[in-house]
């Protein structure tokens, strides 16, 4: 995951670069937030795509590596479950014997607040592992972010926006809900759910995991409906 090389400003003066990448920002936000006709995220069957992203709480800098195989061009040089490491959000490693709920947002009004309640319910549903992560926003912007809401789960950087594709991200946030094994279980939530409605959803990704041969810790049964 190498970080591209930086544009340069036309010569034309500072202020015209500058309103280009407002202008660019604008579009970037709005692509990310408005629904497009028939994009709902991934469906329920499909695998989650894999990718790995550097964790905004790391060091580690760089685009998202989306690669399925080694050596595919701007996707990346290493297949990307291959991507292990502290400073590395791995989707292929969370499904490796869990469900997951994986949010993907943009840091745009209460966009990012779904990600106070996923850190709330993580304590009912010992086993399913929950993550999220930022699409085109800047390191200590989600640091900041990830301090004033006193988080901790794993949050990864998408600086590229690879994933808004990979994932048909219509809406902010989007959460995703999958067995173990990366297989998605039902249909994505396109907006901030209330709390007992993302609650009741993750209780349902439990049982349908149950229902597929996975074996929830012990001391996590029961607790879901606190």
């Amino acid at each position: 995951m190498s970080p591209p090389e930086p544009r340069r400003l036309p010569r034309y003066g500072g202020y015209a670069g500058l309103l280009a990448v407002l202008i660019l920002v604008l579009i970037t936000i709005n692509t990310i937030v408005t629904k497009p006709n028939g994009v709902k995220g991934l469906a329920p069957g499909e695998k989650l795509a894999p990718f790995a992203v550097p964790l905004a709480l790391g060091s580690l800098n760089g685009d998202a590596d989306t690669a399925t195989r080694a050596n595919e061009g701007a996707a990346g040089r290493v297949p990307a479950c291959q991507e292990r490491g502290a400073q590395i959000l791995n989707v292929c490693q969370l499904y490796e014997g869990a469900p997951v709920v994986l949010a993907l947002f943009v840091d745009a009004g209460s966009c990012a607040a779904v990600l106070g309640d996923m850190q709330a319910l993580s304590g009912s549903f010992a086993g399913v592992r929950f993550a999220a992560v930022a699409i085109k926003n800047g390191r200590a912007q989600i640091r900041r972010l990830i301090h004033s809401r006193g988080l901790t789960l794993p949050v990864g950087l998408d600086s590229d926006g690879a994933l808004a594709a990979l994932y048909k991200v219509a809406t902010c946030p989007q959460v995703t809900f999958a067995y173990p094994g990366g297989e998605v279980q039902s249909k994505a939530l396109l907006a901030r759910p209330s709390r007992a409605t993302l609650r009741r959803r993750v209780a349902e990704l439990v049982a349908a995991s149950h229902a597929h041969g996975w074996k929830q810790p012990r001391a996590a049964r029961g607790s879901a409906a606190g």
